[in-house]
């Protein structure tokens, strides 16, 4: 549930930042007349991630147990690589985020400005697709729905709440170090969401070492115990994990953590300036606070 609260959360955050600018430089520049089509383009994103939501969720019904599985572990491994790219998207653009999303607003601006609701829908629409395809690849991992749902639900509810305090100017947040720490534990999800898939294409027959086990610590931590469905739910630690997902997993934690850290560090102090009010003249509440 955890991991879900935190994939919502940020990727709630990241939405709401991106619309408290938007909002935030369309009344500044005295364009309030074009806010509805921001709103328009906000929910068409929001509809198009819960409409893939729903596709991934009910359209493998009826398929067989093979294909499922293929579809499942292909969809959790492309998962997996929306939320690397998501991670080092966010590290390496932040600063010039909100100048790039001005100069899309200012192209945008021509006549009744309905260019807005694409400008919208896209800058959303990336976060919501992300939040769907990973919760989804989650769920599937637990074997669970009412809890990741949920805890998705409540992080993207707390964004809401947070995005607009900070473009209240009421809360001011270091989003450097928010992003930072938050996507070094997404990298581990998305690690133990990656061998999730590898797993799945393994009983599908995809892949080969479904019982040529690594380890099998079961007995020690039994999957229904409450430590161990902490650990499935956070991390998707597996009691019984095959080589090849314990390969997986160290190829890829290991060397995209490493390189995460690295370009974290080599940001400097400049990109640990806390969150400013999306108010403020020319909305600076991505270029200089993440």
């Amino acid at each position: 549930m955890f991991a879900n609260f935190l994939i919502g959360l940020r990727e709630g955050l990241e939405a709401a930042l991106v619309v408290g600018i938007l909002v935030a430089y369309v009344i500044k520049i005295g364009r309030r007349d074009v806010v509805g089509r921001i709103w328009l383009g906000v929910g068409l994103a929001v509809a198009l991630a819960l409409a893939i939501g729903a596709v991934l969720t009910f359209g493998t019904y009826g398929l067989s147990f093979g294909a499922q599985e293929i579809i499942g572990g292909s969809l959790s491994i492309v998962a997996a690589g929306f939320v690397t790219w998501m991670i080092f998207w966010m590290l390496r653009t932040a600063r010039s985020l909100g100048s790039h999303l001005r100069e899309d607003v200012n192209s945008h601006l021509g006549g009744a400005g309905w260019g807005l609701v694409l400008v919208a829908f896209f800058a959303v629409g990336r976060e919501g697709i992300e939040t769907a395809l990973f919760i989804w690849a989650a769920v599937q991992a637990t074997g669970e729905t009412t809890l990741p749902l949920a805890g998705a639900s409540i992080g993207i509810i707390v964004s809401v709440g947070l995005g607009y305090l900070i473009y209240r100017g009421v809360l001011k947040i270091n989003l450097s170090r928010f992003f930072g720490w938050t996507g070094i534990f997404l990298i581990i999800v998305a690690g133990g969401v990656l061998s999730y898939g590898v797993h799945d294409l393994q009983e599908a027959g995809v892949l080969p070492g479904l019982y040529n086990l690594a380890f099998d610590v079961t007995g020690a931590v039994p999957p229904g115990s409450w430590y161990g469905t902490l650990l499935k739910g956070t991390v998707n630690f597996s009691p019984a994990t095959t080589w090849l997902e314990a390969v997986i997993w160290v190829a890829y934690v290991g060397p995209v953590l490493t390189i995460f850290i690295k370009r974290m560090r080599a940001k400097g102090p400049t990109s640990a300036t806390p969150a400013t009010s999306a108010a403020a003249p020319a909305a600076p509440l991505a270029t200089t606070a993440v």
